[in-house]
């Protein structure tokens, strides 16, 4: 097992440095003195949402993820934890896999950065990103293929979540992921403690999103294999993925 998982890396890694040499996924961005990583991808890239293997085990990390996309002749480009969850993984709010709810959709109050409302739903539908406010996720019916619920929305049909305080002094590190008026899907993760309002300004602001959501603060992680990045420090729920196909 340890002879496959090592070749596996080999060759996971081999596929990573390939394709990020073609598109330069991610990069470094500093602004107001916040340090952040952002991966962008075109409309059509592969994304995928996951959350359990076939038996119904929670994968829990990208290690986990990895191998079960080798096994579909898929690796991953890029992964980021997708969302909030219980301490036994299962989603918080929506989850969407394949087409099939496996979660519905939460509307309930409650506390947490979850329930600071309106929270939002990032979706896959017939191969476009979206991210949507729940409420007019609701309404609107998106046929998604992957979905997953998390909170609070960051921005907002252009305008910053309304709780957010310019002058606040909670920092964390925190990711979450946005869409462009391109269709370009942008996820980010910061490399220092940054407010909610810093945070969500860099998607509106900078990198365009009219609507972005926040996906987790303490537990923020990801999976950048063409920068070496491997985040294991904390147990994951769902989980979203760029992929790419291994070559015959």
């Amino acid at each position: 097992m340890r002879l496959f998982f090592l070749l596996f890396s080999i060759i996971l890694s081999a596929c990573s440095i390939s394709h990020a040499a073609e598109t330069g996924p991610c990069r470094e961005l500093i602004r107001d003195g916040v340090r952040y990583t952002v991966c962008s991808f075109a409309p059509d890239a592969t994304l995928r949402i996951y959350h359990s293997d076939p038996t119904g085990t929670p994968f829990g990390n990208f290690d986990s993820l990895s191998l079960q996309l080798w096994k579909e002749r898929h690796y991953p480009v890029f992964a980021m934890n997708g969302g909030m969850y219980h301490d036994d993984l299962s989603p918080v709010g929506l989850f969407v896999e394949n087409g099939i709810e496996r979660q519905p959709i939460s509307t309930r109050a409650g506390w947490g950065n979850f329930h600071l409302l309106p929270n939002g739903v990032f979706y896959v539908a017939s191969g476009k990103p979206g991210v949507m406010e729940t409420q007019a996720y609701i309404r609107e019916k998106p046929k998604a293929d992957y979905a997953t619920q998390s909170g609070p929305m960051l921005v907002i049909d252009g305008k910053l979540h309304p709780r957010f305080l310019p002058d606040s002094d909670s920092l964390k590190i925190r990711n979450g992921v946005g869409v462009d008026a391109a269709g370009r899907v942008h996820f980010v993760i910061s490399k220092d403690p940054v407010s909610f309002y810093a945070f969500a300004s860099l998607f509106r602001d900078e990198l365009g999103c009219d609507n972005a959501l926040y996906l987790d603060g303490t537990i923020s992680s990801a999976l950048i294999p063409s920068m070496g990045r491997r985040d294991r420090f904390f147990p994951l729920g769902p989980i979203i993925a760029v992929i790419g196909t291994v070559p015959q």
